[in-house]
């Protein structure tokens, strides 16, 4: 007796249909649990509207950028311990819920440097967007622009300064990676001034190198030649758009370092912006950032592409809060992939959070759409904690609203 086998492609819609049908049937129960699992992983998020937290957009885009592109956002250094430690961190503070608070309206503004902001959130530096989607860094501009959120912009931009404080619409900030040179840094800060930014982030968390053992790996599996997705005048420090102009050769082996304390004095007196120190870990350079003059510190681990600790930010965060005691705000970022976290941040005392890694998900999964989603996502969850917790700012959200 012969058989006939029909054979019948299902669309993705279609598969989440019946996937939804399946999970109300008692036919469930008698599915062998690995068929199951394989059919959920299969349904990978189609459209941002569809996400139901941030981290559903990072296998999505996993499967739309290449390789070595992939690993620059997936890796940490050495064993990648740090990484993990971002996350684990935040299961170490619970939440002490209040009830009967009318909670009906929940201000999530804060004002900083004189601008007003409708939420604690800011989208961290990350450099070379345009790996992750043709629009970049100005696709992730207009994200912030139409959710009123800041945006801070990386040296090693693959867009340059003027066309994305244009596309934001409003005060881009800078991101620092200070030549070796004192007269490139001139050069450099008088360019970003012209641009309009007001806030200057001077990143100090990679002078000392870095072993970006899995990145590494990843750039291992991408036989492609750079060539056929970036230009070959893109190629490199010299080639970035930041960098026109400058000379970015490195100095000497054995040669004095410009990058000390006194090069923020030095800054510090030759720029009108506001100055940030983004890398601070610890309260003896929490203290020393006020001491020169620093506007504000971003305690950070630069995503844990730095150095292996085997700490997480929201770990070091109350000693610099504790040594800075008010006298200048505090930023945090590194980890935070739920409204939770971040309600967990400020409860520690930080002024702001920043992400990274979600909303660069977001772009290489749907560009300007996917990053919309993701802050529409964090901003809905840390409504929903601050209105469990009885707080209706974020001038409630206290130390007493935890238990570490």
């Amino acid at each position: 007796m012969t058989m006939t086998t029909t054979s019948v492609t299902f669309s993705t819609g279609h598969r989440r249909q019946f996937l939804r049908f399946l999970a109300a049937s008692p036919l469930l129960s008698a599915l062998p649990v690995a068929a199951w699992q394989s059919e959920q992983s299969a349904a990978v998020l189609a459209n941002p509207r569809d996400a139901l937290n941030v981290m559903d957009f990072e296998e999505a885009a996993h499967r739309m950028v290449p390789p070595a592109h992939w690993g620059y956002a997936a890796s940490g250094v050495d064993d990648d311990l740090t990484l993990k430690a971002n996350r684990e961190g935040f299961k170490h503070i619970q939440l002490r819920p209040r009830r009967l608070v009318d909670v009906s309206r929940v201000d999530l503004g804060t004002e900083l440097f004189g601008t007003k902001w409708e939420m604690p959130i800011f989208i961290c530096p990350v450099g070379g967007q345009k790996s992750f989607h043709p629009e970049g860094e100005v696709a992730v501009a207009r994200a912030a622009r139409a959710k009123h959120t800041q945006q801070i912009l990386s040296s090693a931009s693959s867009t340059a300064v003027e066309d994305v404080a244009q596309a934001l619409g409003g005060p881009l900030w800078y991101q620092l990676y200070a030549p070796a040179r004192w007269e490139d840094n001139e050069k450099l800060v008088r360019r970003v001034e012209a641009a309009g930014c007001p806030v200057l982030v001077f990143t100090v968390d990679l002078l000392g190198g870095r072993n970006l053992e899995t990145d590494q790996r990843f750039r291992r599996l991408d036989t492609r030649q750079c060539s056929s997705c970036h230009d070959a005048q893109m190629v490199g420090p010299s080639g970035r758009p930041m960098n026109k102009g400058l000379n970015m050769t490195p100095l000497p082996p054995g040669t004095p370092s410009l990058l000390t304390w006194d090069f923020v004095d030095r800054l510090k007196k030759f720029t009108r912006m506001r100055l940030l120190i983004k890398g601070i870990e610890t309260r003896e350079d929490a203290a020393l950032c006020v001491e020169h003059g620093a506007d504000g510190v971003i305690v950070s681990n630069h995503g844990v592409r730095a150095t292996e600790t085997l700490r997480g930010t929201i770990d070091a965060l109350p000693e610099v809060v504790e040594a800075v005691r008010g006298r200048i705000p505090v930023l945090v970022d590194g980890g935070f992939r739920r409204g939770t976290d971040i309600f967990k941040a400020l409860a520690l005392g930080a002024t702001a959070v920043g992400v990274g890694r979600p909303y660069l998900w977001g772009l290489g999964a749907f560009g300007q759409p996917g990053v919309e989603r993701v802050l529409d996502i964090l901003r809905a969850e840390l409504t929903l904690t601050m209105k469990q917790c009885g707080t209706r700012s974020l001038s409630e959200i206290t130390r007493s609203s935890i238990v570490l």
